[in-house]
């Protein structure tokens, strides 16, 4: 699961970080509020990436991925891409416990099979 995670936070970050040069072009925005805003989230990505197997990991991940389909009410664009990374998010964690699961058998069974 971590692998398949940890390649969807990467991925995360540059497309938050190309939302923050997006929101650049707003008069709305300073540019401190901007990258404030996208290096917290940047910078969460990352973080996760380390600390996704552990107890809570998956849900700040779900929190990030609600961050990420918000931020469309400043970067429009960002309700597509925060849609189409949360069904990354969801297959990751899906996906990942399957390949986590089918590991552990397969060890079991490796070892329940070896010669003594």
């Amino acid at each position: 699961m971590r692998t398949l995670c940890a390649s969807t936070l990467i991925g995360e970050f540059f497309v938050i970080g190309f939302a923050g040069l997006v929101a650049m072009k707003s008069d709305d925005l300073t540019a401190a509020t901007v990258w404030t805003v996208c290096g917290i989230g940047m910078a969460l990505s990352v973080l996760l990436c380390g600390v996704i197997t552990r107890p809570g990991g998956v849900q700040l991940g779900w929190a990030l991925q609600i961050a990420l389909v918000l931020s469309g009410f400043v970067v429009p664009m960002m309700f597509i891409l925060g849609l189409a990374f949360s069904g990354l998010w969801w297959a990751s964690v899906h996906y990942g416990r399957k390949i986590d699961e089918a590991k552990a058998r397969w060890a079991a069974q490796e070892t329940t099979e070896a010669p003594a």
